[in-house]
């Protein structure tokens, strides 16, 4: 079976990664190069893992946080999907099983909000992995007189985690945010529809879902 490991060291995985974010840089979204796969991947693991899956389906679900982007290689517009395309040739002719590039596929497909659905455990994980990566080092944009919401969102996280409690009952995203960047009016704008998806992806799993800022839980 094609481990993570041996798929970060893929000269042509790692072609299209950097070339997507190039792709985002230009229309001047945030950052979805190496360190967001790399913080997403991270994060799902640590999902599946603290809910008791099996070695295998961590290693799933990390591939699938590393190719989950790809996609912005071809446009940013439904990126899920060209994405999922995209790995499925990709796992096929690096000989993954099919039963596993089915289940990969899948979750790039339904990462998205707007289209995507925690059809599997390995979608869900996906979710709310990537829907949580918010962090300063995220923003390209040097220039704070200039920054869109999106900016000012992950420019204002000081401290962001995503944990699961002892009882395996609760996802908790909490965000210590500074408001001299980015007001909690703006994570609402960008977060509403992303934590929708987040909280049906942990009921997926199970898990109950609250996002805590500076404190305060608002879902």
């Amino acid at each position: 079976m094609l481990t993570f490991e041996e798929l970060k060291k893929n000269s042509e995985v790692n072609a299209y990664i950097i070339q997507a974010d190039a792709s985002l840089k230009a229309l001047g979204f945030t950052e979805h190069s190496f360190a967001h796969v790399g913080v997403v991947a991270e994060n799902a693991r640590y999902i599946l893992q603290t809910l008791g899956y099996p070695e295998h389906d961590l290693e799933l679900v990390q591939i699938a946080a590393y190719l989950h982007d790809i996609g912005n290689l071809v446009n940013r517009i439904e990126h899920s999907q060209s994405g999922a395309v995209m790995a499925f040739s990709l796992l096929n002719r690096l000989g993954m099983p099919p039963e596993d590039t089915a289940v990969i596929v899948t979750a790039i497909g339904n990462h998205d909000e707007g289209t995507g659905v925690a059809v599997n455990h390995i979608a869900a994980a996906l979710i709310l992995a990537d829907k949580s990566d918010v962090r300063r080092s995220r923003v390209r944009n040097t220039d704070k007189t200039t920054f869109d919401i999106h900016d000012r969102v992950n420019y204002s996280a000081k401290r962001s985690s995503l944990k699961i409690n002892g009882e395996h009952t609760l996802i908790k995203l909490k965000l210590s945010i500074d408001t001299q960047y980015g007001s909690v009016m703006d994570y609402f704008e960008i977060f509403l529809d992303r934590m929708i998806m987040c909280r049906k992806a942990a009921e997926f799993l199970g898990l109950e879902f609250k996002l805590i800022i500076n404190e305060q839980q608002l879902i």
